[in-house]
């Protein structure tokens, strides 16, 4: 063999190792990623147990500590501002419903209240026993989202914009806001979610306004561009890890699957809303104004939302006049 095609031959090599080397640190790094955030995901005791229902639904709870603050209600500590219901079906739309955290709900083993009381009560164990019990639904993976680090994700994102059609100056969730679309960092974003005295609808407005929050950063994160930016990539995991508390047998990939069927949920084939409301304003006793969902409609909604069988689009909300 010649000179010039002993130099080909090694060029070819080189080559080829280069090549192998650039493929395996290609592939290792996603795969290193992921091992190390499925290490950083935090657990906790939550499901219940109770025998499956048809396709997969994830509970998301937005958890806000208080302190000692006591509510009209009596419960104190920490609190659910957010609980939506995420479902996957065997066939048909997957569905993202929330449920206003004043629905007048039975408590497993208390009484009536409104669900959120059930987080104060016990925890998310009970919080999912609540929410099995009212909608039908068996949860599959809880999934608990601190507010403090949605703010992070947010600003990790670099802000996402945010719509309203009203100007809002509400010192009880700190949104100021001028009618129209705006680009939102992390704590206007907080405050676009918990503002609820301030908007005409209540509990209602607020639960829509939550969704678009989680909808823009969902959008965002899924921007393309993210995968040519690792320190991007691990910044914005670290923040939406850190906000994150799951059931003990949720992991990495699991999140993943979440990602998408969120994405499913807010696209064009989705159903996105509320359960039919029959009485915003249920007042039981002694615990206060409550959100009465529609006793004759809210058991076949259950039934169409676990069988895939509902239109996409919007449902539920306040009763029409």
């Amino acid at each position: 063999m010649g000179r010039a095609a002993g130099f080909r031959v090694r060029r070819a090599r080189v080559a080829l190792v280069v090549t192998c080397m650039v493929l395996a640190l290609l592939l290792a790094w996603p795969i290193g990623l992921l091992v190390w955030a499925n290490g950083k995901i935090q657990h906790v005791e939550a499901l219940s147990g109770a025998p499956g229902t048809p396709g997969t639904t994830y509970l998301l709870a937005g958890s806000d500590a208080r302190g000692d603050v006591i509510a009209e209600d009596g419960t104190e500590g920490a609190r659910t501002d957010t609980i939506m219901l995420l479902h996957a079906p065997a066939s048909g739309p997957v569905s993202l419903i929330s449920l206003p955290r004043d629905t007048y709900a039975e408590i497993p083993d208390n009484g009536p209240s409104k669900l959120n009381s059930a987080y104060a009560w016990g925890g998310p164990p009970l919080l999912v026993r609540a929410v099995e019990q009212l909608s039908g639904l068996t949860v599959d993976h809880y999934v608990e989202v601190g507010f403090g680090g949605v703010q992070g994700v947010v600003d990790a994102l670099g802000g996402v914009e945010l719509c309203l059609d009203y100007d809002v100056n509400d010192p009880n969730s700190g949104l100021v806001w001028t009618a129209g679309c705006h680009m939102a960092d992390g704590r206007t974003a907080i405050a676009f979610s918990r503002m609820r005295y301030a908007d005409p609808k209540g509990d209602i407005g607020r639960a829509e306004r939550q969704r678009q929050v989680i909808g823009a950063v969902s959008t965002k994160a899924a921007d393309a561009s993210i995968l040519f930016r690792p320190g991007d990539q691990v910044s914005l995991l670290d923040a939406g890890i850190g906000a994150l508390t799951v059931d003990e047998d949720t992991g990495i990939v699991d999140l993943g699957r979440l990602a998408l069927a969120f994405r499913a949920a807010n696209g064009p084939g989705g159903v996105t809303g509320t359960p039919p409301i029959g009485n915003p304003d249920y007042r039981p006793g002694n615990i206060g104004s409550t959100v009465q969902l529609d006793p004759e409609l809210a058991p076949q909604f259950w039934s169409d939302v676990r069988d895939g069988n509902l239109s996409p689009g919007q449902v539920g909300g306040l009763p029409q006049p």
